[in-house]
């Protein structure tokens, strides 16, 4: 059942996902290719001006990564922890891609804000067999978003996974349901948002979201396994555009809820 929603929240909305950084900010590259972006001092306040790991290039205003890719990072993101200047430690590795998006190495995934690196993300959303909308509110002791509603399944891509397999995996952690339990799966598309982050001043999200829609049969309920969902509310089309209009919905839940229903 389609999402009727006014058009100046719609606008409101992609205002908000694709935005430029509260800061100025410069390239980061690697061997001449660009892998994310920072702010021009992040280094000085990390200490780390002058370090073998990094070096400025004046001429093109951007700050170059030295070294093994991963090994230069992993390295950059224990600084920037000890300095306080990354986000929630996870020790996971993301993928870091050039502009082509040609895998160049990996990435914890803490960094990856302060550090401007692009990043994949996968969600799953689901109606009843009403056309109610399952979705998920997630964990108030969440680093990002604690407590706002979000679809039924999202999640990041780790380097090590195909979309596919990130998609069962979170499927299962985030909802108890094994994706042969659905009905109807197909893949939505997808998105691309680009705006600060709110959890670090510093921080600048840059992610792809490739998105699947499916229903879920009557008496099929998800179960959360992993303990980052508070909870999960199958809400009738009103309710969700409430929400929405709200903003209790994260962004991202919020933009593949429009693309998926709106």
């Amino acid at each position: 059942m389609p999402l009727r929603l006014a058009p100046a929240w719609r606008a409101h909305l992609h205002a908000a996902a694709d935005c430029a950084p509260r800061h100025p900010r410069v390239p980061l590259a690697w061997r001449g290719e660009r892998i994310g972006s920072v702010e021009a001092d992040l280094f000085d306040r990390a200490g780390m001006a002058a370090s073998p790991l990094l070096r400025w290039r004046d001429a093109q205003g951007t700050w170059e990564v030295v070294g093994d890719l991963t090994d230069s990072l992993a390295r950059i993101a224990f600084v920037l922890r000890e300095r306080g200047l990354a986000h929630a430690w996870r020790d996971e590795q993301l993928a870091v891609r050039n502009e082509a998006g040609r895998l160049l190495g990996t990435v914890e995934r803490a960094v990856v804000r302060p550090l401007g690196i692009a990043t994949h993300a996968v969600h799953l959303v689901a109606t009843d067999p009403r056309g109610a909308h399952w979705v998920q509110q997630r964990a108030f002791d969440k680093p990002s978003d604690p407590g706002l509603w979000d679809t039924l399944v999202g999640g990041m891509v780790p380097a090590n996974e195909a979309v596919e397999d990130a998609l069962a995996r979170e499927t299962w952690e985030e909802a108890g349901l094994r994706l042969e339990q659905v009905r109807e799966l197909r893949y939505g598309g997808r998105l691309l948002t680009r705006r600060p982050f709110r959890e670090l001043p510093h921080g600048y999200v840059v992610e792809v979201l490739d998105w699947y829609a499916c229903a879920l049969p009557a008496g099929v309920e998800p179960a959360n396994q992993d303990g980052e969902v508070a909870g999960f509310r199958c809400m009738p089309p009103p309710e969700v555009e409430m929400l929405l209009e709200r903003e209790a919905f994260t962004i991202d839940a919020s933009l593949v809820l429009v693309a998926a229903f709106g």
